[in-house]
């Protein structure tokens, strides 16, 4: 631990949610007050009616909330008071041998959920046939997420939970350690390396911080344009959620909090769109992981302070300038399905920005790559550590 940094409060924390809360959600759920369904294509203006009618059946009377319960509290879990509030987080150390400590952390509409398919394999990867180091691995569920508290009057921005993570992992006794992550997960790596350069690596997947290319830089190479130019026609299709998300979270928070309807068709829709899923939601994740999700964001009524971070880092967030650069190596695994119609970032935008040492496109896998292809993002995570 850091002279600079006060002990860390840790306790343990397992996950149980009252028998009311669930009753109530369950009544809710039957109680929804359904629209009309949309005309033309399924999906075209949103979440599908029969496919949430049938998702909200399973939820009331299907889905079993404290099966997954006793799933998630295998795993070591703890919250920690860092800067007045509490943080939860998993803390699961290599099995076989002293581990590279390394912090992962989720995105939205995500979970810490969604990053634990990843621990056997980065906890012990000789069990699963991975060539490569083992870890000590920190899931925190991002301020205002899940089991993590948000604070009331600070700005929750990228930076700031980046320094919270630092607090965290010295907290935790590790003077050293990688980072991971992806969305904003990917953006809190980037201000974490960008704050100590001492960090032992990050490896993102995806490219969540722009790199300046303004005056002064490089002009821009042809595979940048075409990037951009495919960028900009995806946000004016499909951004939406963040104009509102980034300008006036609260006032969709009341509909969101109050109706699981609601909230399980904004999420639901994210996860759909932004995954390899090819439509095809089921297909790719089980119901019980999105139920799960959903779930999480119900019963904490967390769902108001996520979408607030759109909003502080609109706002009150760093726009990087022309000398930011991440001296610490960078390990970057290129998933070109995370968005429909987004395209791939070429290397050398990246390279305006980061260290990169690897650079791994994978032809399967999208937006939460953890939750898709555990197995492949497991394995670059490891092979980029053991080039180091």
């Amino acid at each position: 631990m850091s002279e600079r940094d006060p002990p860390l409060r840790i306790e343990p924390f397992s996950i149980r949610v009252e028998d009311e809360v669930l009753s109530d959600l369950r009544g809710r759920i039957r109680g929804t007050r359904w629209p009309d369904p949309a005309p033309g294509a399924a999906w075209e203006q949103g979440t599908d009616l029969e496919y949430l009618r049938r998702t909200l059946a399973y939820w009331a009377d299907g889905f079993d909330w404290r099966a997954q319960e006793r799933e998630l509290n295998a795993f070591d879990q703890f919250r920690a008071e860092l800067d007045g509030v509490r943080i939860h987080f998993v803390h699961q150390r290599a099995r076989r041998m002293r581990g590279i400590p390394l912090i992962l952390t989720h995105g939205w509409p995500s979970t810490f959920v969604e990053l634990l398919p990843l621990v056997p394999f980065l906890t012990d990867p000789e069990a699963h046939g991975i060539d490569g180091p083992a870890f000590d691995v920190v899931i925190p569920s991002l301020p205002g997420y899940g089991f993590s508290e948000r604070p009331s009057r600070t700005r929750v921005t990228l930076r700031y939970t980046a320094e919270l993570w630092h607090r965290l992992m010295r907290g935790l006794g590790y003077e050293r350690y990688g980072a991971q992550g992806g969305d904003f997960g990917a953006g809190v790596a980037t201000f974490m390396a960008l704050d100590d350069p001492e960090m032992l690596g990050v490896h993102l997947n995806n490219l969540e911080v722009a790199p300046y290319a303004g005056p002064g830089s490089r002009p821009l190479s042809e595979a940048e344009r075409a990037y951009l130019e495919q960028s900009q026609r995806w946000w004016e299709a499909e951004g939406g959620y963040k104009a509102i998300q980034s300008t006036k979270p609260q006032t969709l928070g009341y509909g969101l909090n109050d109706s699981p309807a609601g909230l399980a068709a904004w999420i639901l829709e994210k996860w759909r769109a932004w995954s390899d899923s090819r439509g095809d939601l089921e297909g790719r994740f089980s119901r019980e992981l999105l139920l799960t999700t959903v779930t999480i964001y119900w019963v904490t009524r967390t769902i108001t302070p996520s979408i607030r971070d759109y909003f502080d880092n609109r706002w009150f967030g760093e726009t990087l300038g022309r000398e930011d650069f991440v001296d610490v190596p960078t390990g970057i695994a290129v998933f070109a399905n995370q968005f429909v119609d987004d395209g791939a970032p070429p290397r050398e935008w990246a390279e305006r920005l980061y260290n990169v040492r690897r650079w791994t496109p994978m032809s399967k896998g999208g937006h939460f790559a953890a939750a898709e292809e555990p197995e492949r993002l497991a394995r670059d995570i490891a092979a980029f550590f053991a080039e180091l």
